[in-house]
């Protein structure tokens, strides 16, 4: 948080929404779906990969800024199963710039102490993007700051599909197949991003209102928050307005806020509420 503090200009607009925030509550864990680089790029006359191209250079901005904030992770959808359906050219051009992205951001990943992680189906990517990303991957292994997870080629489903295999694999070869327990935690601790913290906050740009097969098991409890700005305009102001509201809300987990425990009094007449006769009465005679 300091070091994000240290880089703005004092006075101006992020830093006077940075210095609203609560540096003990700030998201551990953000994820990210990037969506609208194909209608930023439409809105303009420009061709699609434009668009991506825009985009690229916006993640450069956000990986920074989460790494100043100090989070422990970032998770990025880059490239979805699904996204091998688009054109050829698209998608190869994709690849391009993923290979560009990393060799322009590693100088920056250095210098902030990142770790770059890749989630998904990797072994099915270009062998050039694997060796790329392995290349940059290898290269940030011992930094100590923020983990930067790109999803590439990934599925939340094909995620959970994995994980299940990878269980069922492990215990076959280990020979007791048949007092394999499937547990929340033992699926946790075979996802892509085992050992890592659930994200507190899932955002998603260009005002879509789904989670489009994204960490579907790992959002669960996520906060979730829907701008209209498509990912060429996202800048590191509406990311810190998000982190703004992600604070302003009140995470129960399915709990309820703390309060003053109530008088025995008032149990007492909830408990009757409960009751046969209570249950019997009209709402419009409770209270």
């Amino acid at each position: 948080m300091k070091e994000l503090l240290h880089a703005l200009t004092p006075g101006d607009a992020d830093w006077r929404i940075a210095n609203q925030l609560d540096p003990l509550r700030l998201p551990a864990h953000v994820a990210i779906i990037m969506d609208g680089n194909g209608r930023w790029a439409k809105q303009r006359n420009y061709p699609r990969i434009i668009g991506h191209r825009a985009g690229v250079n916006v993640v450069g901005d956000i990986v920074e800024t989460c790494a100043q904030l100090g989070l422990e992770a970032l998770t990025l959808y880059a490239f979805s199963v699904e996204n091998w359906k688009r054109p050829r050219l698209e998608v190869e051009g994709l690849w391009r710039l993923l290979r560009f992205y990393l060799r322009k951001e590693l100088p920056k990943m250095m210098r902030h102490g990142i770790q770059l992680m890749a989630i998904g189906r990797i072994e099915s990517l270009p062998e050039s993007v694997q060796a790329e990303l392995q290349d940059v991957i290898g290269k940030t292994a011992n930094n100590r700051g923020m983990r930067l997870n790109l999803a590439i080629n990934y599925s939340g489903r094909t995620e959970l599909v994995d994980a299940v295999n990878s269980m069922l694999e492990n215990a076959r070869d280990e020979g007791n197949l048949s007092a394999l327990e499937i547990t929340e935690e033992a699926i946790s601790e075979h996802l892509y991003t085992a050992g890592q913290k659930d994200p507190d906050l899932l955002i998603r740009t260009s005002g879509e209102m789904r989670v489009s097969n994204f960490l579907l098991w790992q959002i669960a409890y996520s906060e979730l928050y829907v701008t209209e700005t498509l990912w060429p305009d996202f800048s590191r102001r509406d990311l810190l307005e998000a982190i703004c509201e992600y604070q302003s809300r009140d995470r129960r987990f399915g709990g309820l806020t703390r309060s003053p425990s109530p008088a025995p009094a008032v149990e007492a007449q909830e408990l009757l509420l409960l009751d046969d006769e209570g249950l019997e009465l009209p709402l419009a005679q409770l209270g």
